[in-house]
């Protein structure tokens, strides 16, 4: 009897082991915390301007510090970095119209549309890059799970976003 108690507790041992290690190999890869380990190892220091796309698994971060930009694609497995004299540009993209931008020797298009009922808001970096010329984001998509909670919030983090850039290529 003793020995049939001593196994019982032992598999359910291992079956409480084997559950931890479970959720904490999902905890680890869960697709927003692998993008963000994926970020701070391409840019070598934590990015200090964000944007995320959990659904698309695409990410985009700044290191003004370091002088770059990251781009990650496929959940942060495949990814770009590009020095600041790299970026040509970015726009902010509503429902498929360009509705601010900024580039390289042109003159800023400020952003003066706001859409809260917009169903997407995407944000396109370019760069000089003959083999990948721009990366574009989803800063809010109605149907998708991304970062920003609301048209509005997208359109601001865009906004900042472009405000970084505009920064950069006049400095």
């Amino acid at each position: 009897m003793a020995d049939a108690l001593r196994v019982i507790l032992l598999l359910a041992l291992a079956a409480a082991l084997l559950t931890t290690a479970t959720l904490l190999l999902t905890w680890w890869m869960e697709p927003l915390r692998r993008m963000k380990r994926a970020m701070a190892k391409s840019l070598g220091a934590p990015a200090e301007a964000e944007a995320w796309s959990p659904a698309e698994g695409r990410a985009a971060g700044l290191d003004f510090d370091g002088g770059q930009v990251a781009v990650l694609w496929n959940r942060g497995a495949t990814g770009l970095v590009y020095a600041f004299d790299e970026i040509e540009g970015g726009e902010v993209i509503v429902d498929g119209h360009v509705v601010a931008r900024v580039r390289r020797g042109e003159q800023r298009k400020a952003l003066d549309v706001m859409a809260p009922d917009a169903e997407q808001v995407i944000l396109r970096l370019m760069f000089a890059d003959p083999r990948h010329p721009e990366f574009e984001l989803a800063l809010w998509d109605a149907a998708e799970r991304v970062q920003t909670t609301s048209a509005a919030e997208a359109l601001r983090l865009g906004r900042r976003w472009l405000s970084h850039l505009d920064a950069l290529l006049k400095g």
